[in-house]
């Protein structure tokens, strides 16, 4: 699929196709630890590896099988147990869970039913079903939790799990440091990508003001000139709430780091690693990030300053549905879909630049926003408050362009996403803007 308009079969086919892609993951997620650390849970942050199990499941059979068929409920008593917002993750373990293999079994059992509907069922007529969304909303639901089952692996102590080839080694990056981002109207969110879910929607007109990005992600050497120059030590960087969190956590470095011998290290999936300069920096919180950029003499990037650089064509003066245009993400355009089990250095993947020569936007590592979560003008919640309507205000902080561990399915140029601003056990990193002056915009040669 090269774009939102492609038919009816063509989408069955792509609904199929990241049906059998997300399950496969959840195989390798689920399948490579004993059945003990299924069922442990490895932080409070998150839930036991066997609850994702079967909430994947349960959510399938209610949106597919239920709604989508109108079929009777297969095990209705477990519903309050997978009910997220019913229980908190702190306390799943202490509920009476399907074991592991109850687990895949009723996630199998839903899977071969759901591949029934999916085959059967016209691609039109109701909202659920037009252009496929139910059965791209579950793909896409799957593997959000892949990804959180991800972040669990990480948070796990003990021997590696999982392993996967590093990212192809390319020329070093020696472009420009930032990119000029002309002012002007700009269309952000979506009202045609199919399968895009409702906080991207609708489309709607934005006015930016010329800004500057930068070129890549901030990496792992830039930082550690934040830390060495007393980043952490200095309350003038920080947010009151961040530098709260600072103390009371006695932070120094971003989670998984520790200084051993001189250099500093992390702990990367099971393994004890030099962290690497080139690579953009990880598992930071929105305080962190922010507290980098104000050091920096810079700032974070709203959200539409982020999508604008993201999608915006100033020849063609359209929004395109990734950096690089309409086609899909493929292994040269983007570190998706857990292929590697870390970002790549800094000034990857020229393939998936943006017009004005902006890198990494897709895949890598979520990038920190400056802006809230809040609706688009003309929102509307659907298939369920739930999703996104209840997360509008309060202390969120948008993420944006997906991470190594994001499935191209539920990654693209409109995707938002969204968390606490003291998260840092996610896949999160940033890149920092600063505003244009009147003259940089209009001579951005003569800087």
């Amino acid at each position: 699929m090269t774009g939102p308009t492609a038919d009816p079969e063509a989408l069955r086919e792509r609904a199929l196709a990241a049906l059998l892609a997300a399950r496969d993951r959840t195989t390798l997620l689920t399948g490579c630890v004993e059945e003990s650390e299924l069922t442990a849970q490895h932080s409070p942050l998150m839930s036991p590896l066997v609850w994702d199990l079967a909430h994947i499941g349960n959510q399938e059979e209610q949106w597919l099988l239920r709604a989508v068929a109108g079929r009777d409920a297969m095990r209705p008593e477990i519903d309050p147990l997978y009910d997220a917002f019913e229980h908190p993750r702190a306390e799943r373990p202490s509920l009476p869970l399907l074991a592991p293999g109850e687990a895949r079994g009723y996630a199998a059992e839903v899977r071969g039913r759901a591949l029934d509907v999916l085959e059967k069922t016209p691609f039109h007529g109701t909202p659920l079903t037009d252009a496929g969304f139910a059965f791209g909303m579950i793909a896409q639901h799957e593997q959000q939790h892949d990804e959180t089952m991800l972040i669990t692996h990480q948070l796990r102590t003990g021997p590696t799990a999982l392993t996967a080839p590093d990212p192809p080694a390319g020329d070093p990056y020696t472009g420009p440091a930032e990119v000029l981002v002309p002012g002007g109207p700009f269309t952000m969110g979506t009202s045609t990508e199919p399968w895009a879910l409702d906080n991207e929607r609708p489309a709607h007109r934005r006015l930016v003001p010329p800004f500057y990005i930068d070129t890549t992600p901030v990496t792992n050497a830039a930082f550690q000139l934040f830390i060495e120059d007393g980043g952490y030590e200095r309350m003038r960087w920080w947010d009151p709430a961040g530098w709260a969190m600072v103390h009371r956590n006695e932070l120094r470095a971003p989670l998984f780091w520790r200084r051993e011998g001189g250099q500093w290290l992390r702990r990367h999936f099971g393994t004890l690693e030099p962290v690497p300069a080139d690579e953009p920096v990880l598992h930071v919180s929105w305080y962190e990030a922010d507290a980098y950029a104000r050091w920096a003499g810079r700032r974070l990037p709203s959200e539409v300053e982020w999508e604008k650089a993201a999608r915006h064509d100033p020849v063609a003066d359209r929004s395109m549905r990734y950096p690089w245009g309409d086609a899909d993400p493929t292994p040269e355009r983007a570190n998706l879909g857990q292929r590697h089990l870390r970002p790549a250095p800094a000034g990857s993947y020229p393939a998936g630049e943006s017009p004005l020569g902006v890198r990494q936007l897709i895949g890598d590592v979520w990038e920190w926003t400056s802006s809230g979560f809040l609706p688009y003008p003309g929102f509307s919640a659907f298939p369920y408050r739930e999703y996104s309507d209840v997360f509008f205000g309060g202390d969120y902080k948008v993420l944006r362009g997906g991470a190594f561990s994001v499935d191209a399915v539920a990654c693209r140029g409109t995707f938002r996403n969204w968390d606490h601003p003291v998260r840092r056990q996610i896949f999160s990193g940033f890149r920092t803007a600063r505003d244009a002056g009147p003259a940089e915009a209009a001579d951005p040669g003569g800087r």
